[in-house]
């Protein structure tokens, strides 16, 4: 698999397209296609890789392991919910709904 493959196969998965995966990097919109045809930067690799929550290594193909070696970065939910458009479940997306009565479990959380 390509990296641009990969990157469109987490991206898919994450509920985004690549133009707004482009956006969200700061590239232009159609700048992860031209990977398809050249290689990419390292640091325009990175970029994705950090917004998407993988590894560069991933990435590259050079291990199945999706998620980045970030032990001492914890993950906000709230924001992880707020910025991902479509969350899914075993494969089927999570209606807004439910979206809503989760986000009121988690909001009513005890400190």
């Amino acid at each position: 698999m390509t990296v641009f493959e990969r990157i469109k196969e987490t991206a898919k998965l994450r509920g985004t397209n690549l133009k707004n995966l482009a956006k969200q990097v700061g590239l232009s919109e159609n700048a992860i296609y031209s990977w398809k045809n050249k290689t990419p930067r390292t640091d325009n690799v990175q970029a994705v890789a950090d917004v998407l929550g993988v590894s560069v290594d991933y990435l590259l193909g050079n291990t199945d392991e999706m998620h980045s070696n970030k032990k001492d970065a914890p993950y906000d939910l709230k924001e992880f919910i707020d910025s991902t458009p479509v969350l899914k479940y075993d494969g089927k997306d999570i209606p807004e709904a439910e979206m809503r009565i989760i986000r009121r479990i988690l909001e009513d959380m005890d400190d």
